[in-house]
């Protein structure tokens, strides 16, 4: 069931997105070679509890962490660990706030220090992904234009959707309907009318190898690509109103 959010409930949800966008300002310049990913989370609560939110990935049940945190070839929900970060690798910073009772999620990958061209190419097709689908977001269209979108850029730049993994509502829970995934599905006209009062997290999640996804041995949570090869996401929470598409995050 669909959650369609009130005009009240999408202020609180801009406050929420405004507030983790200051948690991301502050955390980023911090992150480098030689800094582990437990200390990355230690921050970031201790930031989203300065902004006056609570992490929203700690009311997910069984996980303990503010942040997930994959590296390299690992794809989402990563916890964070005594892991070093070192010069070359690739980092997911997957975010959420709980503010005054809604939740906002992010999510950015980004280079640490030096890293090659294609590389670069490759974080930068997730970038322009995920602004690309976000302007198909708005009142009148349907879900699939979206999921169209994303996976014709990343598919046109050579890379693989990770089709298991989606987009989602976000609401009073984290994990709302209606799921977005990366590709289409089915016809375009089968899919959902966007109307005001919808909240979604879009999500771009891809891989520069195959799509093909396993879970990390020795860890219920972290995913990995298949083949070992490199994986990114890019996430922003996005509220329709009646007159116009909010990036809340």
């Amino acid at each position: 069931m669909i959650k369609l959010k009130t005009k009240e409930e999408i202020e609180i949800m801009i406050e929420g997105g405004r507030r983790l966008r200051e948690v991301v300002k502050e955390l980023m310049p911090q992150i480098k070679a030689g800094v582990k990913t437990s200390q990355i989370d230690k921050q970031v609560e201790e930031l989203i509890v300065k902004m006056g939110g609570e992490p929203s990935f700690k009311k997910v049940k069984g996980y303990f962490w503010s942040t997930c945190l994959p590296v390299n070839e690992q794809i989402v929900h990563a916890p964070p660990s005594d892991r070093v970060l070192k010069e070359g690798d690739v980092l997911t910073v997957d975010i959420g706030i709980y503010y005054n009772g809604f939740h906002t999620d992010f999510a950015d990958t980004i280079a640490i220090g030096e890293v090659a061209e294609k590389v670069v190419r490759f974080l930068e097709t997730g970038k322009k992904t995920l602004e690309l689908a976000v302007k198909k977001v708005k009142k009148g269209a349907r879900l699939g234009e979206i999921s169209q979108s994303i996976q014709k850029e990343i598919e046109r730049a050579g890379y693989s959707i990770v089709k298991e993994l989606t987009g989602h509502g976000v609401g009073r829970d984290l994990h709302e309907d209606p799921n977005i995934p990366g590709f289409l599905d089915v016809p375009i006209n089968k899919t959902l009318v966007i109307r005001p009062g919808l909240v979604v997290a879009i999500e771009v999640i891809y891989a520069m190898g195959g799509g093909g996804m396993v879970h990390e041995q020795g860890d219920s949570w972290s995913l990995r690509t298949s083949d070992k090869s490199l994986s990114a996401c890019f996430e922003h929470t996005v509220a329709v109103t009646d007159t116009n598409t909010l990036i809340l995050t």
